[in-house]
């Protein structure tokens, strides 16, 4: 076992360094033109992951999960999922009593309150990387199971860390969608911010941006967004090392070289961590997993059927689709006009979104692992999914997927559009 553990803080060294050297921008002109203004609010990647590493590494020198029975084990991650959704809700008693214009003196209200959390964050701080140790290790031997090692070792292994994550800035043409820039910034940057930056961006340049929040990056560690929600834990964690697994390959390397390649990045991504997420839950939390999806009753012969609801992923293709068209034309102003008038009836729908516009889809279309939805009628999301229902297992899907350098390498590997 001693063996095996030192194994693994060399795969990690190794590993990190080499994905580390993936972190930057790529360089161009424009860019240094957007950094002018959001240099200030970039994220401090290289500060962030030496620390994260720091961390990771006396994990794995420890390796506490050795000494813990797989009961135990489950119990650390059902006992610090509770202790987020504990400190969640502190934290919104704390800003209630805040915002509570009967509090004359909030400071002295919430003194108990604070107090409170200080004690949770502390128990955070100390459960909060066995936990993750434990999640990584349940996700690497599920990684193991599903032929995805090399020598019965996941490469990269498996390692997150939970954390207040980066917000984007995504950069797209007018005249088209296509995301040219995707600039990290330190999180929890305001509505009013975000706006003052975004004109900024879009006036001395001519183009579209929004500054979006994710559920997480695939640096080395990754970096995962704190939830209590443990299936979606699972899926995005090993979403991410999905992306670490591709970095080390053809595909991975050439995320940045196109449009097409990114979102046959982030749509093989999609399948996988769905995929490998369930099975951990399966196998390790089934009694967490959510009920299926109730079948739908046959309606009686000649009753006319129901209206259908606002279906959200239905509604953002078409209106992609007819965004493209106008582009296609180019009708700039008409299509931001048009992307306006539907955010309006996105919203009166229950969909807050703050902005639709070409840098929305730019960001949001690449994630293409489910039909529709701001992919639109763009043939590579199909395509990938096409090519997974086709292969034997999923290894088998990211082992042929990961050595693709070119659109044509997946169309030729799935055959002409069916649609």
């Amino acid at each position: 076992m001693l063996v095996k553990r030192w194994l693994k803080i060399l795969f990690i060294l190794m590993a990190g360094s080499f994905l580390l050297a993936f972190s930057n921008y790529p360089p161009g002109d424009q860019l240094e033109r957007i950094r002018a203004f959001s240099r200030a609010l970039e994220f401090d990647y290289v500060g962030w992951t030496l620390n994260a590493f720091g961390t990771k590494l006396g994990q794995a020198a420890l390796d506490a999960t050795e000494t813990l029975s797989p009961e135990e084990q489950r119990q650390i991650v059902l006992d610090y999922l509770d202790l987020v959704t504990r400190i969640d809700q502190v934290e919104g008693h704390l800003n209630d009593i805040y915002a509570d214009p009967e509090v004359k003196n909030p400071e002295m209200a919430s003194r108990l309150v604070r107090e409170h959390l200080s004690e949770l964050e502390v128990q955070r701080e100390h459960l909060g990387p066995i936990a993750e140790s434990i999640l990584q290790t349940q996700i690497s031997e599920t990684v193991a199971e599903l032929g995805l090692t090399i020598g019965g070792q996941p490469l990269p292994p498996v390692l997150y860390h939970s954390t207040s994550l980066p917000t984007a800035l995504i950069v797209s043409p007018r005249d088209e969608i296509r995301q040219e820039h995707n600039i990290s910034l330190v999180p929890n940057i305001s509505v009013d911010e975000r706006t003052i930056l975004e004109d900024r961006v879009d006036k001395t340049l001519d183009v579209s941006s929004l500054i979006v929040d994710v559920g997480g990056i695939g640096v080395y560690p990754t970096m995962v967004a704190e939830t209590s929600d443990l299936n979606y834990l699972s899926e995005v964690v090993a979403h991410e090392w999905v992306h670490n697994f591709l970095t080390l390959r053809p595909l991975g390397l050439n995320y940045y070289s196109s449009p097409e390649l990114r979102t046959m990045n982030e749509t093989a991504a999609g399948i996988a961590g769905v995929e490998i997420g369930r099975a951990v839950m399966e196998r390790f939390y089934p009694d967490l997993l959510p009920p299926p999806a109730p079948a739908l009753e046959e309606e009686e012969p000649g009753e006319p059927p129901e209206p259908p609801a606002f279906d959200f992923r239905d509604e953002m293709r078409q209106t992609r689709v007819t965004v493209d068209q106008l582009l296609a034309e180019g009708k700039i102003e008409q299509a931001e006009e048009y992307m306006e008038a539907r955010r309006n009836d996105f919203w009166d729908n229950g969909y807050r979104l703050r902005k639709l516009n070409q840098a929305y889809f730019a960001f949001y279309g690449a994630y293409a692992d489910q039909p529709g939805g701001a992919a639109g009628e763009d043939p590579v999301g199909e395509a990938v999914r096409r090519l997974f229902s086709e292969s034997p297992s999923l290894a088998a899907f990211l082992k042929r997927i990961a050595w693709m350098t070119s659109i044509e390498d997946l169309f030729e590997s799935t055959g002409p559009n069916s649609n």
